[in-house]
């Protein structure tokens, strides 16, 4: 890190910043169109200061939050701030980076040339001498020269003589770099001249196809790429519809009505490219599958009704005249794929091995037809292919991470599909002879969609802002009530409170990157971040009974993964062993017994379960397990583990010994399946549920009641009507009458495209055997 640079260090009082001049003790900076110099603040200056200190380099937000707010804990917004200010008073428009560039997730860096100015015309040749030394002897001549043959006494100002003797030694350096490039550069290709080639920025990958706002979702092509379809919401209306557009940037068209407060999702199209299918929610649980023409002209029609409350997911069969579902609540046996026939309306279960606590979610046929790929699990799993015809599956990756979408390529080589990685969700690339994973480069994108017949690829980007809210939690505290906590530009999640009601920690990239924060709500100053331990995204830290220490699982600095115990405190980080490498700990939590943890693990077999691990001896000892857990909550008022299942949806509970004939059923509907994070347990063994409502986006309702409980309200308490939350955990107190959640601040999807080819890249980004991080 960069030393401060003191007004007592500083070459002269007037700096030349590209086509400006800054004024320092005055603080102003004059711009060639402004009709007056502009101000900027004492901490604008010392951010400029430090960005000039380290010569164009990438300057972190951490630095310069140390440089130039010493001894104090702001936010990130006062470095944007203060940016900000600096491009208004440079004349930069927004979009042209001129004089300062955003590094994402990073940084600032200094783009204009800079130099120190003085008075006298030495200073100003000794300046110049400094400035062309990389330019050598000749260049240097030259500008000597020049500065020679201006008259001293001549009416010329010093700030035009400055610009002649800077426009002469850029032209010189010009001419010397271009002629160095052109001694470096290949021959053009047979027929091309080569003085038209012209180098430039490269083009992004992809181009956006819609940019209203609101969001754009779950895109499907047509077999030949012209045509788009995706759900789409539209202005004072609750609900999505199915949009349509040609994929070279045309106005969509609506091509499905719902009534009001349904939502039409999911669009996919028919592999003859002559029909569509999608969901249409309705009230309540209300669902059904329709089809229509893809010309949105022959009408709609009803093929099968559904439940509202589970996670659907559809493909064609490649003969068009059937469906193939996931994983669907049925009253039948049948816990995997299944078939419907569009004729008859009739379901048949696709024949394989499956096993009935898993959740085989999002099936697409291959390219050719011989297979049938799946995503196991969806949030926690891998995916995997079973023969068309129904036999043993295969799995295709070793990740146990969060899908968000995946598709076939063209001819069959390989998938792409979207993992959340920490704050973000990226896309990637499976060759399957290989079984090599690649990097596609794109940061927030997820729900790819690949046109059977055509190389291209449609996706969601979606750049959400999520911020930590402390609602109150109770009927009886009075209207809903919002505070905002710890104001950033980055995407807070998973609050966890600290028993003692103080104390709260959260995952944030605030800092450019994925780390964990703490805080005193007593006092807001005394936010700080937690150096050395990188938590997961499906697990919050999970806090002791005596508020002084937290588990929690990810990786450090170095890249080693498992379970973390951290000191609130100090910030000290120590790793602790693991009962086998084979396993993979999902969630880490304390019990009333210091020497006693409770883990949910994913085993070698892709089987999850709870277990009860005694510490006190090495290796630690398994005292007890439930298998099919997915997550799970201590509650300590009752002495009891709450936890919910991949298998159904519902929440149960057993003893903290996890007796198997301590379980009982909680709640038989609430959590779902795939919303299996989004409960919390407050200090007095209430629970509470957050799910969004065609009413209300982010709303909170109590779960696990005892029938016939007259004082719980039949409805929930709406956080937040027109902002999502988070799907990860949350935080419920019944002391302090609050919950705390990540809600969305900024938030909206559009549909991308952009070219890929069958075979893998020769230089992907990331190319590792079996995984990528």
């Amino acid at each position: 890190m960069s030393p401060p640079i003191e007004p007592t260090s500083l070459p002269s009082d007037r700096l030349r910043v590209g086509d400006c001049v800054v004024d320092v003790p005055l603080r102003e900076v004059s711009a060639p169109d402004a009709r007056r110099p502009r101000r900027i603040t004492p901490k604008a200056m010392g951010v400029l200061r430090v960005l000039v200190g380290h010569g164009g380099r990438v300057v972190s937000r951490d630095t310069l939050l140390a440089e130039v707010w010493p001894d104090t804990l702001p936010t990130d917004d006062v470095i944007t701030q203060a940016v900000t200010q600096l491009r208004k008073a440079f004349g930069e428009k927004r979009g042209d980076a001129q004089y300062i560039e955003t590094i994402a997730k990073t940084g600032y860096r200094l783009l204009a040339p800079v130099a120190w100015l003085d008075a006298g015309a030495a200073a100003d040749a000794d300046g110049v001498d400094g400035a062309i030394a990389a330019g050598g002897p000749q260049a240097t001549d030259t500008a000597r020269d020049a500065v020679a043959s201006a008259p001293a006494d001549g009416p010329v100002r010093w700030w035009l003589r400055e610009r002649v003797l800077v426009s002469l030694v850029a032209a010189v350096m010009a001419v010397a770099l271009v002629a160095f490039l052109l001694m470096r550069a290949p021959a053009a290709p047979p027929g091309e001249d080569a003085a038209t080639v012209v180098a430039a920025s490269p083009d992004r990958p992809y181009r956006l196809l819609t940019s209203a706002p609101g969001f754009e979702l779950s895109p499907t092509l047509s077999p030949d790429a012209s045509m788009v379809a995706y759900a789409a919401t539209l202005p004072e209306r609750r609900g999505t519809v199915i949009m349509m557009q040609t994929t070279n940037s045309s106005q969509p068209r609506q091509i499905s009505f719902p009534e009001s407060g349904v939502s039409d999702r999911l669009p996919s199209w028919s592999p003859d490219g002559r029909e569509i299918a999608w969901i249409r929610y309705g009230p309540g649980r209300a669902c059904e599958v329709l089809v229509m023409a893809a010309s949105g002209g022959g009408g709609e029609r009803s093929v099968a009704s559904c439940n509202g409350d589970d996670l659907l997911s559809f493909d064609w069969a490649p003969d068009g005249r059937a469906l193939v579902f996931g994983s669907m609540g049925s009253d039948s046996d049948a816990t995997g794929l299944r078939l419907l026939d569009l004729q008859s309306g009739r379901w048949s279960e696709l024949r394989y091995p499956s096993r009935g606590t898993a959740l085989d979610h999002a099936p697409r046929y291959s390219p050719d037809g011989h297979w049938v790929g799946f995503v196991r699990n969806p949030q926690l799993g891998d995916l995997w292919r079973i023969p068309a015809e129904g036999g043993r599956p295969e799995r295709l990756t070793d990740i146990g991470g969060e899908f968000r979408g995946w598709d076939w390529l063209p001819d069959g080589s390989g998938i792409v599909f979207a993992r959340r990685i920490d704050s973000e969700t990226r896309l990637y690339r499976l060759d399957l002879a290989s079984r090599r994973i690649s990097d596609l480069g794109l940061d927030d994108a997820q729900a790819p969609a690949v046109a059977e017949r055509a190389g291209v690829l449609a996706f969601v980007r979606r750049r959400p802002q999520f911020g930590l809210f402390r609602v109150n939690r109770s009927e009886a505290s009075g209207p809903v009530r919002r505070e905002h906590l710890f104001a950033s530009s980055g995407r807070d999640t998973m609050p966890s409170l600290a028993p003692d009601g103080r104390q709260l920690v959260f995952s944030s990239d605030r800092s450019g990157h994925f780390h964990l924060w703490w805080t005193d709500l007593e006092n807001p100053r005394s936010l700080r971040q937690l150096e050395d331990v990188h938590p997961d995204t499906h697990s919050r830290p999970e806090w002791s009974p005596d508020s002084r220490r937290m588990l929690v699982v990810g990786h450090d600095d170095d890249g080693r993964k498992g379970v973390f115990e951290v000191v609130a405190a100090s910030g000290q980080v120590s790793f602790l062993p693991m009962p086998g490498p084979r396993f993979r700990t999902l969630q880490a939590m304390y019990t009333p017994s210091p020497d006693r943890i409770l883990m949910t693990v994913r085993d070698p077999d892709d089987r999850l379960c709870l277990a009860l691990l005694d510490r006190s001896q090495t290796p630690w000892k398994v005292l007890g397990k439930i298998e099919d857990v997915s997550h799970a909550r201590v509650d300590s008022a009752n002495q009891r583990v709450l936890f919910t299942r991949l298998s159904a949806d519902g929440l149960w509970q057993a003893d903290l010994s996890l007796a198997q004939d301590s379980i009982r059923m909680v709640d038989r509907d609430k959590p779902t399946r795939w919303r299996y994070q989004t409960w919390a347990v407050a200090e007095d063994g209430s629970i509470d549920y957050l799910e969004p409502r065609a009413d209300c986006l982010s709303s909170l309702r109590p779960i696990g009641v005892p029938d016939g409980d007259a004082s719980t309200p039949a409805t929930g308490r709406c956080l937040n009507p027109d902002r999502l939350s988070a799907t990860t955990s949350f935080s419920s107190s019944s002391r302090l009458d609050a919950v705390f959640s990540a809600q969305a601040i900024d938030d909206g999807t559009d549909i991308g495209l952009m070219g890929i080819d069958s075979a893998p890249s020769e230089a992907p980004r990331v190319e590792v055997p079996g995984w990528i991080k």
